[in-house]
């Protein structure tokens, strides 16, 4: 399995961003994936998944300004994101998502390197 992920950057707040995770090594278009992130000095937080089907998923906290997609025919997953705060800063990872149905970003099988996501004027 392999995860790879892009798109990261200085952005000032307000700004957007859109990250791309491009999957290999496993049937993607039949696997959950999710989007998680770590601020410094913070644990690992789930942002949002997608299942195979595009049904999307997010954390309360981002509902409304990220937008998770999927392009099973590239074996891509993006993460398109609005109004960026300070407290966005953070690595995003993207992950092969194991979840149970319906509690996605419980478990992940592998993580991707992450991309880092920084807000700052």
């Amino acid at each position: 399995v392999q995860l790879v992920e892009s798109g990261g950057g200085l952005v000032q707040p307000g700004g957007s961003l859109t990250l791309s995770c491009a999957a290999s090594g496993f049937t993607f278009s039949t696997s959950a994936m999710s989007w998680a992130r770590q601020a410094p000095g913070k644990g690992l937080e789930w942002v949002s998944g997608i299942y195979s089907d595009g049904t999307p998923y997010y954390s309360n906290s981002m509902k409304g300004r990220f937008t998770i997609s999927r392009d099973n025919a590239k074996n891509t997953v993006y993460l398109q994101m609005n109004s960026l705060k300070p407290e966005d800063t953070a690595v995003y990872y993207c992950a092969k998502d194991i979840s149970p149905a319906g509690n996605l970003g419980r478990y992940y099988s592998s993580l991707g390197g992450g991309t880092q996501v920084t807000i700052s004027s």
